[in-house]
């Protein structure tokens, strides 16, 4: 991974706002589509989820979590060529009433504001989306791994 593909790859991660989110729920995979804010930084996404939604009890402790970010498909050129970051890791979800869960609150209300109403909602929970490893996919023939470290600028 050369400095600049990681800095595309932060960049991707950091200009989008919304992720497909792969999780295990009773033993099959399920896909849902949510939107995000960053952690401390590109190897921390923090999700905000509906108890009520089936991708929701997939994000257990501990529980693995495939993501994938990628550019808009704008219709024109190969698709294939849209770069796109897969990401893998843990779920950790977040107490409330602890600093880390009203810090995060903090950013992702920042970043999406108008989702203010769906923290009065009590079936709602905040998790954090710890990435371990992933791909970037920059376009056709051009992927390189990435790790945490990668996302995080070191």
């Amino acid at each position: 991974m050369t400095p600049e593909l990681a800095a595309e790859a932060r960049t991707l991660i950091a200009g989008a706002r919304v992720l497909a989110l792969g999780v295990l729920v009773e033993s099959q995979p399920h896909v849902g589509f949510l939107p995000y804010a960053l952690g401390e930084d590109a190897a921390t996404l923090l999700v905000h989820a509906s108890k009520l939604a089936r991708h929701a009890r997939g994000l257990l402790p501990g529980a693995e979590f495939s993501a994938l970010i990628h550019e808009p498909d704008r219709g024109e050129g190969d698709p294939l060529q849209l770069p796109r970051v897969i990401l893998q890791g843990r779920v950790v979800p977040l107490a409330r009433d602890t600093g880390v869960y009203h810090e995060a609150r903090a950013r992702y209300l920042a970043r999406l504001p108008t989702a203010e109403i769906t923290f009065r909602l009590g079936d709602f929970a905040l998790f954090a989306l710890h990435v371990e490893s992933g791909r970037y996919v920059a376009g056709f023939a051009q992927a390189v791994d990435l790790r945490a470290a990668d996302l995080r600028g070191g």
